[in-house]
């Protein structure tokens, strides 16, 4: 693989993670699993497929008994096919595709934010306009593979069987902002509304009251693996996308969002408080 997706480059860099707490180089461990050292720095690159055989045969050479991550690892290594963002390859930041691979799989999402209403949660519309509004301009064919991207990665809280939990948690200064204008503004505020009735989507807001509160200068992504280890946190910097996994940066985010939490509305008020902006437009 030449270019491995941002799951495979975690699969492997799970591995690796697994040497490191052996205590192991990887020469030493390409002499336990009688392989060259080359090889187990390309699996742990992503560049190389590995079975779930090798999975558990790397697991107990390393004396990993943790058997939910080997589990959550070995099922990893049958889910390699390349989803429909693959078609927007050429067309997209390899790191947007990342993300939408990285939602697909995921068993649950949290987010919170400040100053827009989660892409997850977003109108076509609403998009439309945030895009045009880019710091760095796009050309319409961008804008459009961009709107129609997002709206694309959407389905997975649409899905018949076994739609993603999805947790947002959106600052009175999203919902009251009229981005794309008062009609716009108005269509997304009654999408969030109608997404609030399903048992999957549970919205928060929190208002200005509050004042200041922990991670409010940021907005935050939270994707829940399969096991906790394989948790990933997704920030949208300026610079573009970053992806944390180290068990440290889990743990800090973790807490952050149980802080965001205890601040926020429940849902039942935060769907009052839709419904008064609403008013106010």
């Amino acid at each position: 693989m030449r270019n491995p997706t941002g799951r495979q480059l975690r699969f492997g860099a799970e591995l690796r993670k697994l040497r490191e707490r052996a205590g192991l180089s990887a020469t030493e461990a390409g002499q336990l699993l009688g392989i060259k050292q080359a090889q187990v720095s390309n699996m742990e690159a992503g560049r190389v497929g590995v079975s779930a055989e090798r999975v558990r045969t790397i697991a107990c050479h390393y004396d990993c008994s943790d058997k939910p991550l080997i589990q959550a690892l070995s099922d990893m290594t049958s889910q390699r096919t390349r989803g429909w963002w693959e078609q927007y390859r050429e067309l997209l930041p390899s790191a947007l595709l990342d993300l939408a691979e990285l939602e697909y799989h995921a068993q649950s999402l949290r987010g919170a934010t400040t100053a827009r209403i989660p892409g997850l949660l977003q109108t076509r519309e609403y998009a439309l306009e945030i895009f045009r509004q880019a710091v760095t301009e796009l050309s319409p064919p961008d804008i459009e593979h961009r709107v129609s991207f997002r709206v694309k990665r959407q389905a997975i809280l649409f899905r018949e069987d076994n739609p993603t939990p999805y947790e947002a948690i959106i600052h009175e200064a999203a919902l009251r902002m009229k981005v794309g204008g008062p009609t716009v503004a108005r269509a997304q505020l009654q999408h969030l509304l109608d997404m609030s009735d399903r048992d999957h989507v549970t919205l928060r807001s929190i208002t200005f009251d509050v004042g200041a509160y922990p991670g409010s200068g940021q907005s935050l992504y939270y994707a829940h693996g399969p096991v906790p280890q394989l948790d990933t946190v997704h920030l949208d910097q300026s610079h573009g996308l970053v992806f944390l996994d180290a068990e440290a940066q889990l743990h800090k985010y973790r807490t952050l969002f149980e802080r965001i939490e205890a601040v926020a509305l429940d849902p039942d008020k935060t769907r009052d408080l839709i419904h008064n902006v609403m008013r106010d437009l």
